[in-house]
């Protein structure tokens, strides 16, 4: 069975930075399992694992406009420190919740001068490539309640 719209696909992957450090891995866990043609993985990894068969390996590279975008410099922007009211040790790095027009985002704390700090909205993986090296474990159908759900149920997937 080939990777195709609808199906319910299992991987094991390594994904790293144009650096070479790993980002994240499924070794040493289970295995991912995602209902292709979903939106649940970045367009370009399910673009390439399109048509790929059980058993296949490959290295894909995907770069940063078929990953999580290219860095916005519109997301980054300085908030007074009083934003950030009963947090006692704000640090460079932190991540938290904010609200914007687009509903809650997560940002992250890249600069504090002062009573000014410097927060950034953009995914911390916008602007990278992205290499990953995947082999397909299982390709099959999903069940109606994965397909009405969206997402696969059970090892590798969503547990209700």
């Amino acid at each position: 069975m080939k990777v195709s719209k609808d199906k319910v696909v299992t991987i094991d992957y390594t994904v790293t930075n144009s650096q070479g450090a790993v980002i994240d891995s499924s070794k040493g866990g289970e295995p991912f399992a995602y209902i292709q043609g979903g939106g649940n993985i970045i367009p370009g990894l399910e673009q390439a694992l399109e048509g790929k068969t059980q058993g296949e390996t490959l290295k894909i590279s995907v770069p940063p406009e078929l990953g999580y975008g290219l860095r916005d410099a519109a997301l980054m922007q300085t908030v007074p420190r009083e934003r950030f009211d009963g947090i006692e040790a704000l640090e460079i790095g932190m991540r938290f919740h904010a609200e914007s027009d687009q509903g809650e985002k997560m940002v992250t704390v890249i600069d504090i001068e002062g009573d000014d700090v410097t927060i950034d909205g953009n995914h911390p993986l916008a602007g990278e490539t992205l290499e990953f090296g995947v082999t397909v474990i299982e390709v099959r159908e999903p069940s109606e309640e994965e397909l009405s759900h969206g997402h696969v149920h059970g090892p590798g997937g969503h547990h209700h």
